[in-house]
């Protein structure tokens, strides 16, 4: 009857004696080391940072990019606007075909 009875009083501390923590425990297969994780998520913080400057610098280096593209198309479509037949004399000092051989002289372009 006595070890009954002192087996009903030890009984509750037996509850005590499993570990709080099963999930995370060093003898169950996935076990993770505490400061193994903190670098883990440190890292992957950095990482994540590291992440966000590459893609500014990405979008600043493409809208540098398309500034110059869209400053020389507009330099170009000047240029063309500027060349348009009958607007400008063209100098032709290099023997070409306009000026038949003599140099020195300057020609209108044909108007279309």
């Amino acid at each position: 009857m006595k070890r009954l009875l002192l087996l009903a009083a030890l009984l509750p501390f037996t509850v005590l004696a499993q570990p709080l923590n099963v999930t995370n425990n060093p003898n169950q297969p996935g076990y993770i080391i505490p400061s193994q994780q903190r670098m883990q998520n440190q890292m992957q913080s950095q990482q994540i940072q590291q992440q966000g400057m590459l893609n500014q610098q990405v979008q600043n280096q493409s809208q540098m990019q398309q500034q110059r593209l869209q400053s020389q198309l507009n330099n170009n479509q000047q240029r063309v606007i500027d060349l348009q037949p009958g607007q400008q004399m063209l100098p032709n000092s290099n023997g070409g075909m306009l000026n038949g051989g003599s140099s020195g002289q300057q020609h209108m372009l044909p108007q279309n």
